[in-house]
């Protein structure tokens, strides 16, 4: 395989994970669902795309809506960034007045963020986590009375401390911002560049031994 067709591989690979950590504008398309609903909505996760990319969404928000093919343009707020600055201006339930988490919105974010992680090892609960999820950022609105919702509101005032909020964003229509009449408030979770610089530097490893052993030509 000549250098330039698999330097262009590499290139094509790198194009297609998700941009993380670039706060800012993008456009955003919402896609489709994963097929599981409580009756009435559809839950989390949820399939789309970010500056032509395709994401996972999580909703944090059930009081505004999104539909098939919707596209919109997004403020993308890395969670980290809003948690060590406190400027959660482009959020919705960061800054918007009338917010039940308005007082502490970076813990309800992390809470958020953490439930997010949950949903691919607990497949079988999608419903409970969504319903969880949704609370965090209106409380009561949704099931919070049931007991299975409420163990994942506890854990995840207990454990949102151990996630990176550096993997996260929180992506919210452009402003100016209001509780409800909007596009739905999403968190999306971002490749850990530590994981990608491995892979990049694991690539080009192979890169170089092939080289070396003549199987890879310029």
């Amino acid at each position: 395989m000549k250098f330039a067709r698999l330097l262009g591989f590499l290139m094509v690979g790198m194009f297609l994970v998700p941009f993380a950590y670039a706060d800012g504008s993008v456009p955003m398309v919402f896609g489709t669902v994963n097929g599981v609903n409580d009756g009435q909505y559809y839950v989390s996760p949820y399939y789309g795309t970010m500056n032509g990319q395709p994401v996972t969404l999580f909703c944090d928000d059930i009081i505004n809506e999104v539909s098939f093919g919707q596209m919109w343009d997004a403020n993308v707020t890395n969670l980290a960034t809003a948690v060590n600055t406190n400027n959660f201006s482009l959020t919705r339930y960061g800054s918007v007045t009338g917010s039940a988490v308005l007082g502490n919105p970076a813990q309800a974010y992390e809470e958020a963020a953490w439930l997010s992680m949950q949903f691919a090892s607990n497949p079988g609960d999608l419903v409970n986590l969504q319903y969880a999820l949704w609370d965090i950022m209106n409380p009561g609105v949704r099931g919070s009375s049931d007991a299975d919702v409420q163990n994942w509101l506890t854990m995840a005032g207990q454990n949102y401390g151990t996630i990176d909020p550096s993997n996260f964003e929180i992506v919210t229509n452009c402003g100016p911002l209001m509780l409800t009449g909007q596009v739905q408030e999403f968190i999306v979770q971002t490749p850990e560049p530590g994981t990608l610089a491995l892979l990049i530097c694991g690539m080009l490893a192979v890169c170089v031994q092939l080289m070396r052993r003549g199987q890879l030509t310029a």
